[in-house]
């Protein structure tokens, strides 16, 4: 079976999807701005949420960081700058993807 993961690198400012060890996709994202930072590091999805409301977009990816996730955005020129309180934002069509491919559960890690 195989095993999807995610990293993150806010270097380039990408989100990589992965079966195993091979990148099957990647996408751009938007991060934090300097003074709230998305935190590096290990996580795992905590909860799914379509449709949540607000400035979240189309689908919610809860991290077992509190109050961070990847989600949609209601901004799309934001993806690939700085400006998001610490989540990580992505197109509405490619997180709604991102969502059906990971369970709650999937391993994403954050990285410089």
């Amino acid at each position: 079976m195989l095993m999807h993961r995610i990293i993150v690198d806010l270097t380039d400012r990408k989100l990589h999807l992965l079966n195993d060890n091979t990148v099957i996709h990647t996408f751009p994202v938007a991060i934090g701005r300097i003074a709230l930072q998305t935190p590096h590091g290990e996580f795992v999805i905590m909860n799914k949420v379509p449709n949540p409301g607000g400035p979240f977009g189309a689908y919610w990816m809860g991290l077992s960081k509190p109050h961070y996730g990847i989600h949609g955005t209601n901004d799309p020129s934001s993806i690939g700058k700085m400006v998001s309180h610490g989540c990580i934002r992505m197109f509405n069509e490619q997180v709604v993807y991102l969502a059906s491919q990971v369970s709650i559960g999937t391993r994403v890690t954050i990285r410089s």
